[in-house]
């Protein structure tokens, strides 16, 4: 496979990408629908059950695995352990070739990973729904077509920041009667070393992938440390990447798996060591504040949790915004890292277009679209998919200890997967005035992040109390997503200025297919990294700028 054929290939589609990153339109080339795939994905992803994935690489000293799909399917698959001392300086000795590529080798070679990826989509959605629980349809979507799309947005702008400063230029500057000095100057991208990506559990591709590639493609080697419940998505990837970078005549080792034995915690004594020069991380807040603070010779991405807010202020569309809110607080039991968490309804009430609503109505009436959302069991098992982990079902069991339930979760059955643990959402009823959150010693539940099917609708004093509170959580503890809902200008330019001033993401008066839950690639950037929740936004150019150095080399002309 010739670099010249892969970028007849691939440089139509990175100039396709450049220009959505640049005018922010919809665009895709993988398309969202199974039918536009070939392959029986189901039999692919079953072939891998009980089986190994031997990838190749050196340094490996045992074999690991253990995997328990959400749904109760014992994977059985195992990965290769590594020896770190042996795989950490074989992921080094193929980097100078990598460097000596250039932006747009290493950028086409990255679009090939992404391609092959794409074809076994169907592959990769039931790999993704068995180790994160998402239910099939979102894993085909998030877990494929999104995923791939966030990594293709990362390699555009790595490839843009890249190019930013030309390869080579003549230097001459003017000495008057005698001859000018000139200079005979060249520029080259160097990574900064190996890259480490600590995966996650809910989204191991579609939070993995932006690192991964935005790293690759800036000539760095890419460790891939998956969360040991949801190795298998990761795993695959770095099958492909492997294969690609060896087809294209580089070594293979700058993408190597280590995955760790159960209990093992190899996260914390990898991302200390010197070799590890860029960190990629999703998860929670404990571990990512760690990772800042102690892993000081690498450059650390992280996103980690934070308290998504919706300001109910007024509506012309309440029957929508039920809706729309009712969808926000389901898709994925609330599994996400953008769901919103707390709604802040005014205990005055609210203007609409239905008339006037009480905060005891607003919240009974979305405490019924939720149920009549989800009322259908079999909807409800492809909106809610399974949860993750005993935790999140621990914190839905515990909700009820917080405060009055507006809305208790009920259990539902899957009919193909009788082991799933599948909740429909839990709302709780908090009391949101003033003297319960405006002290530095103020505990109320809605000041934290409470990770799942759990939301708390808080009754706050008014509107302006409503931005105040939002504004500590959002200083405080960080946000994904914002959202609002107002008639009013002022109200309006009220909650952006907030968001302005705290660097949330801010979604307004969504009431149709849109849901302040989910981003576009190329369009919209997830997080912002200018809050607590993540120091890092998918993608801006501070994702990719910092992945590599300009090093000059000057000659005498």
């Amino acid at each position: 496979m010739q670099l010249t054929e892969l970028s007849q290939t691939h440089r139509p589609t990175l100039d396709q990408a450049l220009e959505a990153i640049r005018t922010r339109a919809y665009w895709t080339p993988h398309p969202e629908h199974p039918k536009a795939y070939s392959g029986d994905g189901k039999a692919a992803f079953d072939a891998l059950l009980g089986g190994r994935i031997d990838l190749g690489q050196p340094g490996t000293d045992d074999w690991t695995g253990g995997e328990v799909s959400p749904y109760g399917v014992e994977l059985g698959i195992t990965y290769p352990h590594p020896d770190l001392d042996v795989l950490l300086p074989a992921m080094s000795a193929g980097t100078a070739a990598w460097r000596a590529a250039g932006p747009e080798a290493r950028a086409v070679v990255c679009l090939e990973i992404l391609a092959r990826i794409s074809a076994r989509t169907p592959e990769f959605a039931h790999a993704v729904m068995h180790t994160s629980g998402q239910a099939f349809m979102m894993a085909f979507q998030a877990g494929g077509p999104h995923a791939q799309d966030r990594g293709l947005e990362a390699v555009a702008y790595a490839y843009a920041e890249q190019v930013r400063t030309p390869s080579s230029a003549d230097w001459s500057k003017p000495q008057g009667k005698r001859d000018p000095l000139e200079l005979r100057k060249s520029f080259t991208a160097v990574g900064r070393g190996i890259s480490l990506l600590i995966g996650c559990n809910t989204f191991p591709t579609w939070n993995g992938y932006p690192g991964l590639f935005a790293s690759l493609a800036t000539g760095n080697p890419v460790l891939v440390k998956p969360h040991p419940r949801a190795v298998l998505p990761l795993a695959l990837t770095v099958q492909v990447a492997r294969e690609v970078l060896s087809e294209a005549g580089f070594d293979a080792n700058l993408v190597a798996l280590a995955a760790e034995r159960p209990g093992e915690g190899i996260a914390k004594s990898l991302a200390v060591r010197p070799e590890i020069r860029i960190i990629d991380y999703t998860g929670s807040t404990a571990f990512g504040d760690w990772l800042e603070a102690n892993a000081c010779q690498a450059q650390v991405y992280t996103e980690k949790a934070g308290v998504n807010t919706v300001v109910v202020d007024s509506t012309d569309d309440y029957k929508g915004m039920l809706s729309n809110l009712a969808f926000s607080l389901s898709l994925y039991s609330g599994q996400m890292c953008t769901t919103p968490q707390n709604l802040l309804i005014p205990a005055d009430g609210i203007t609409t277009d239905a008339g006037p609503k009480t905060y005891d109505e607003v919240v009974a009436d979305l405490a019924a679209a939720v149920g009549g959302l989800l009322g259908d069991d079999a909807r409800a098992n492809a909106l809610l998919g399974a949860l993750v982990n005993p935790d999140v079902r621990d914190r839905l069991e515990a909700a009820a200890d917080l405060g009055e339930v507006a809305l208790a979760s009920r259990e539902i059955t899957h009919p193909d997967f009788p082991d799933a643990v599948v909740r429909t959402p839990a709302i709780v009823k908090l009391d949101g005035a003033r003297k319960h959150w405006d002290t530095a010693e103020a505990d109320a539940a809605y000041l934290s992040e409470c990770f799942g099917p759990v939301s708390f609708a808080v009754a706050v004093e008014s509107t302006r109390s409503a931005l105040d509170l939002l504004r500590r959580t959002v200083r405080d503890k960080g946000a994904m997503t914002v959202g609002a809902y107002t008639t009013s200008t002022e109200v309006e330019q009220a909650v952006e200025e907030v968001c302005l001033e705290e660097c949330a993401q801010l979604s307004l008066n969504l009431t149709g297919g849109v849901y302040v839950n989910q981003t576009a690639a190329f369009s919209d950037f997830h997080g912002s990294g200018g809050n607590p929740a993540a120091n890092a936004a998918l993608c801006d150019g501070a994702f990719v700028a910092n992945r590599f150095r300009m090093v000059e080399v000057r000659r005498q002309a």
